[in-house]
């Protein structure tokens, strides 16, 4: 379990590079917005981790390149977390995810991500919100859904494959506002955006018709994007700049939205950032992702296609 003291550094990194800078990071003080992101986008990014600036005097965390300054730790792995690998144009190192032990009930997975019982307030953006969008970098090293180390049968697996996503203001590490991941629908594993409107209340799918492991070949970096718009309800999914057919998995009204507005999340700060697997606070195993990422960015609002094409060629190009 991650230590009180560890959770207290990773939520006063953030609060004090919020207070230092007035919402910029080191890395913005002579520029809006981060080389990494295209300046379209500037404006919305909430939370940004490229894996290549370990906090100062604990390279267990990683700095946010944002404006939030919502720091992250790197669960279980730490610093051997980063690993050189190039995602995209001039980047350096990308966060390894992973299972570690699935023979054992333990709580020894790599994964990222930061939780609090009373919420981040770093990530107040997404309280009461219209829209969030979730993209970053993502390379595939698994075949399927990892063996679930939560149960005693030794064959039984994960019915998802988690990426990356914000969590609700009620949830226990799992529930979420925003996730990309890989589910299984109708018993047919699919790359998905999942959102949920009201803490506590149902979730929507929207998930890829094509093939995920063509969406998402093994050993290949991939960008992918999904928004979020609980104004309207709706939810796209985008590969290397381009949408992505799909189709939602719930009928009727999951969101709430027939009723009176606005119609926006729960005025709640969402209670953290889950990458590569559930439970940030180390507390549970769920859904690991023996995989790469990088270029992680959460925003606050539903970037428009054209806008996540240009993220897309400006550092694929």
């Amino acid at each position: 379990m991650m230590r009180r003291s560890r959770r207290a550094a990773v939520a006063a990194t953030g609060l004090l590079a919020l207070a230092l800078t007035a919402g910029a990071t080191p890395a913005q003080a002579d520029r809006p917005g981060p080389y990494d992101v295209h300046p379209a986008l500037w404006s919305h990014l909430v939370a940004m981790y490229d894996f290549d600036h370990p906090a100062p005097g604990d390279d267990t965390l990683e700095q946010d390149q944002g404006r939030s300054g919502t720091a992250i730790e790197l669960v279980n792995g730490g610093a051997a977390m980063r690993v050189a690998d190039e995602a995209y144009k001039g980047s350096g190192n990308a966060l390894q995810t992973g299972q570690v032990n699935p023979s054992v009930a333990g709580n020894d997975d790599w994964k990222a991500g930061t939780w609090s019982a009373s919420g981040v307030q770093t990530l107040h953006a997404f309280s009461s919100a219209e829209g969030t969008t979730v993209m970053g970098w993502f390379k595939r090293e698994m075949d399927g859904p990892a063996l679930n180390s939560t149960t005693a049968n030794p064959t039984d697996r994960f019915n998802a494959i988690g990426l990356a996503g914000v969590l609700t203001g009620d949830s226990d590490g799992h529930a979420v506002r925003a996730l990309l991941e890989l589910i299984d629908v109708n018993g047919q594993l699919r790359l998905v955006a999942l959102g949920r409107r009201i803490d506590g209340g149902s979730s929507q799918t929207f998930a890829a018709s094509e093939d995920w492991r063509t969406l998402l070949p093994k050993g290949e970096w991939v960008h992918l994007a999904a928004t979020y718009d609980f104004t309207t309800g709706t939810m796209a999914l985008y590969r290397n700049g381009e949408p992505v057919e799909g189709f939602y998995t719930t009928a009727g009204d999951p969101w709430k939205l027939s009723g009176p507005g606005p119609h926006v999340t729960s005025a709640t700060d969402p209670r953290g950032i889950k990458i590569g697997g559930s439970f940030p606070q180390n507390t549970l195993e769920r859904n690991p992702c023996d995989c790469r990422m990088d270029g992680l960015m959460f925003l606050d609002s539903v970037i428009p296609a054209a806008d996540i094409a240009k993220q897309y060629r400006y550092m694929a190009h």
